[in-house]
């Protein structure tokens, strides 16, 4: 059976899931693009329905991603898919996903030892991007700390490009990240322009990131063992970086340390 009416009920339902309030009333949240939902797969991700527009795909591997993705598969017609999108080049398919554990219970510390925190994060895109990050530089966990910006936001899961089901991710009061840390003798480095100690004079284990706007909360920067700060010559000209730029120096300064 193929959608061909953007009047669908199942239509603007979708459409209403890039809304936090009915993700969280549903538990569900989205998924889009080749890459993403063959992550989403390969990571057990539970995936109640996959939508698909044949004529939006750009490869040939399509029909074995929908075999793999084991849901129920409904086709919408082109007009269909593009009011449920959120991308701006849609390429046919999305998911309607099931939210997964983001406990700190589940969490566990590899040899590593490296975890990126980041408190009271507001824009999905930067978010997306320190979790796409993390990644890159191997990191145990991140802990999403007082979260304002949900981590299943659409955005978040595209500026990730699926990364997000292949970190472990927590979510969880900036006090509860700091008994977690604690409890497993994991020590805090926290990022702010006004630290004492240079990045790579620091051993790097909690990184800890603050909001775009008003950095790290006073609770966060008092838990600390050690306050670090980015040596920036052109201070002058900026006082700050952008709260991915950070995170990404700080998880590579990481990277660096742990291959001496």
């Amino acid at each position: 059976m193929k959608i061909t009416s953007t009047a669908n009920a199942r239509v603007k339902e979708i459409v209403r899931m890039r809304d936090r309030r009915a993700r969280i009333q549903t538990g569900l949240f989205l998924v889009e693009g080749f890459r993403e939902i063959g992550r989403a797969i390969d990571h057990g991700i539970d995936i109640e329905e996959l939508w698909v527009c044949p004529s939006m795909f750009l490869g040939s591997n399509e029909t074995t991603l929908i075999e793999r993705a084991n849901a129920t598969v409904l086709e919408a017609t082109e007009p269909v898919f593009k009011k449920m999108a959120y991308r701006d080049r849609p390429e046919g398919l999305l998911a309607v996903c099931r939210q997964f554990d983001t406990s700190l219970d589940h969490l566990h510390v590899g040899a590593q030892r490296l975890v990126l925190v980041v408190e009271s994060i507001e824009k999905p895109g930067n978010l997306g991007t320190m979790i796409r990050t993390a990644t890159a530089a191997s990191a145990d966990a991140v802990i999403v700390a007082d979260q304002t910006t949900d981590v299943f936001n659409p955005n978040v899961v595209r500026s990730s490009i699926g990364t997000l089901f292949t970190t472990p991710i927590a979510v969880a009061s900036s006090d509860e990240a700091i008994a977690w840390l604690r409890v497993n003798g994991i020590a805090m480095a926290a990022a702010t322009p006004e630290g004492d100690t240079d990045l790579w004079d620091a051993k790097l284990e909690a990184i800890v990131v603050g909001s775009e706007q008003y950095g790290l909360s006073e609770r966060m920067l008092e838990a600390a063992e050690v306050k670090v700060r980015i040596p920036m010559p052109g201070s002058e000209e900026i006082d700050s970086l952008n709260a991915a730029q950070s995170a990404s120096i700080l998880l590579f300064e990481a990277v660096r340390q742990r291959m001496r």
